[in-house]
């Protein structure tokens, strides 16, 4: 039987096909994708990430454990000291300073979807907050490998960056450990909590393809 975590996956397919095939996701991986929606991506992302380690700060306050605390604790630092770093180098390509990156507005999907999150790390169960992230988590290492299997490595384009460090062993110990500790006490969920988990799963799949769509339309507030 698959384990709950690949159950959920299975679930969202439909969404997640339709993340691989969107022209932003596929434009990263052959090189293509237009240098302004990409650091329009780049800043939104930065300010999602800001929100992100609040998410796992959250989190260790949460946790029961300190071995639970440690592990939110190292994404938290690989968030705030490695992947945001990345996001800091690809804007001074484009002239942006951190400055630039803190300071600006955030769009409305980028908005919602962190709030999204925020709430559920607040107010909802371990298993709610694991399941939250891991649309984010699991689904950026997917898309970088499938990327990486594709030669998103190889096309000497400047998103050869970011493919290689979300399909890097290092991010995805990361949502595999989310993954395995959903997974070990999946057991003991109820059917009604199992619903719930799918439902909010798929809810934040649904928002990483709209975050993908936000930014190759770049996105702003209608008003």
């Amino acid at each position: 039987m698959n384990s709950f975590s690949e159950q959920l996956r299975a679930a969202g397919d439909e969404i997640w096909q339709q993340i691989h095939e969107h022209p932003f996701v596929v434009g990263m991986g052959d090189g293509t994708l237009e240098a302004e929606r990409f650091a329009y991506y780049m800043v939104q992302d930065y300010l999602y990430l800001i929100e992100y380690c609040r998410l796992f700060a959250l989190a260790a306050t949460k946790s029961a454990d300190l071995q639970t605390m440690g592990k939110f604790a190292e994404l938290l630092h690989a968030t705030l000291h490695v992947e945001m770093d990345l996001h800091r180098q690809y804007a001074a390509e484009f002239g942006l300073t951190p400055r630039d990156l803190e300071t600006a507005s955030i769009a409305p999907t980028a908005h919602a979807y962190s709030r999204h999150l925020l709430h559920t790390v607040q107010n909802g169960t371990i298993a709610e907050m694991i399941t939250a992230i891991l649309p984010c988590q699991w689904g950026y290492h997917e898309i970088a490998v499938r990327l990486k299997e594709r030669g998103g490595l190889d096309n000497g384009s400047r998103y050869t960056a970011w493919v290689a460090m979300y399909a890097s062993d290092e991010f995805k110990s990361l949502s595999d450990w989310l993954r395995g500790w959903l997974d070990d006490i999946a057991e003991d969920f109820t059917a009604a909590e199992r619903r719930r988990l799918t439902e909010l799963y798929l809810t934040g799949s649904r928002y990483e393809w709209m975050f993908w769509d936000m930014s190759y339309k770049m996105e702003t507030w209608p008003v």
